[in-house]
């Protein structure tokens, strides 16, 4: 890669570094808002669960069609798009708010923000080749942990001096930034739609029905779903789990609540940088993103499996963020996988079909959470019961990614069964 390309990847890198900030500072806005705006609207625990689980209603549905989409169209007028569904869904916040409108709006942010990731992903990978992507994948997906990280303080601040509505409209104002800087800065790569080097080493297509059923693909979205639940249930319910569960005020709430996505940041980025350090010595992808990637996951949910049966709160918060954190690893290693084994002509499909498969883990944990908590006999019960079946989700998720994940094999088995490039979708 040329010096002055590599420097555009890299501002490439960084403008959608901050659209994924963007993007889960939209997410987080209603979990750190949560108990003001269900004492506002009268909301109980399974209604506001309702609330939380109806931003990813059509989120799958919006992921795949929109990956498709990039398959033919370029990805910076996608993301474009993307960006200004985002900021206009937060400005009718602003003002009087009922339920419906709040289920409305955050359903119309979920349908904008569900391809964010895979659209991303599938646009930098045209700036990077396979052996260079890991590190700016992992620098884009963390993305995500540092947009909580510095939403949650200044987002709680926001609610505490000027109430619950003035955060989401912050966020919109945010988004309408981010949108003039992509329109001025904003650039298509080259290593895409059979321009590059990439795509002449493979210029075919792997049927999507073995793609579908690929054991890696299959195994990588099992790690996901598991990552995606516990991710779902912090975004919506971490303010309240501090509040409700463990007793702490409004006003302390936002550091608190940021613990884990600073994790998060952490741990994304080494081992975005580990597993492309492994993969430059020679060793496999299997052990360089199959294994590290399963096993983050499966850490992350014995953390949370151990939450009911420790005393104290500083152990609580210590398994919480040990819990969020870890499996957000996954979301670097399983997305560079998918990368890494799909021909780059269906690579933005599958991207975003795995979001899809993964976010319906958003679709029922919220919601089920809410239930639990309006069950149980106090509310830390109800939370501790939440968190220890979504530890045993992680846990087969990502026992299912070491034992299935295997990039090496699948390239293997496919080298001799690919379809000519013009094979239709």
């Amino acid at each position: 890669m040329h010096a002055n390309d590599r420097n555009r990847a890299w501002i490439m890198v960084v403008l959608l570094f901050i659209f994924m900030v963007i993007n889960f500072a939209d997410k987080a806005v209603i979990g750190i808002a949560a108990v003001p705006i269900m004492q506002e609207l009268g909301l109980g625990p399974r209604q506001f669960g309702l609330v939380g689980s109806s931003f990813f209603l059509l989120f799958a549905v919006s992921s795949v069609a929109t990956g498709f989409l990039v398959n033919r169209v370029e990805t910076r007028w996608v993301l474009l798009a993307m960006g200004c569904i985002w900021a206009l869904t937060q400005f009718p916040m602003i003002g009087s708010v009922g339920f419906e409108t709040l289920v409305a709006c955050r359903i119309a942010l979920g349908t904008g923000e569900g391809p964010a990731g895979p659209v991303a992903l599938h646009a930098i990978y045209k700036w990077f080749p396979n052996e260079l992507r890991t590190l700016p994948t992992a620098v884009i997906v963390q993305g995500g942990a540092v947009g909580v990280l510095v939403a949650l303080p200044l987002l709680n601040w926001v609610v505490v001096r000027w109430t619950w509505h003035w955060a989401f409209g912050s966020l919109g104002l945010a988004g309408l930034v981010w949108c003039a800087l992509w329109l001025v800065f904003g650039r298509e790569g080259a290593l895409g739609n059979g321009e590059a080097e990439e795509a002449a080493q493979s210029p075919s297509r792997v049927g999507y029905a073995q793609l579908l059923l690929s054991p890696t693909i299959l195994a990588c979205w099992a790690a996901a779903f598991g990552a995606n639940w516990v991710l779902s249930l912090a975004l919506s319910w971490q303010g309240a789990y501090l509040i409700k569960g463990l007793g702490f005020a409004q006003g302390s709430i936002g550091f608190l609540g940021a613990l884990p996505a600073s994790s998060s940041a952490v741990a994304m980025l080494a081992a975005g940088w580990y597993s492309q350090r492994l993969l430059s010595r020679g060793v496999s992808s299997r052990l360089a993103r199959g294994i590290l990637g399963g096993l983050s996951v499966v850490l992350g949910g014995a953390a949370l499996t151990m939450l009911p049966y420790v005393p104290g709160t500083p152990a609580k918060i210590a398994l919480t963020t040990l819990g969020v954190a870890l499996p957000s690893v996954i979301y670097v290693i399983g997305n560079a996988v998918v990368g890494e084994i799909t021909p780059p002509a269906q690579r933005g499909a599958l991207l975003a079909i795995g979001t899809a498969v993964a976010s319906t883990a958003g679709l029922l944990a919220p919601y089920i959470m809410g239930s639990v908590v309006e069950s149980a006999a106090t509310p830390l019960d109800g939370f501790n019961t939440g968190f220890f079946m979504c530890g045993v989700i992680m846990l087969v998720g990502g026992a299912i990614a070491m034992a299935f994940v295997n990039p090496e094999r699948e390239a293997k088995r496919w080298s001799g069964r690919l379809q000519p490039l013009t094979a239709t979708l």
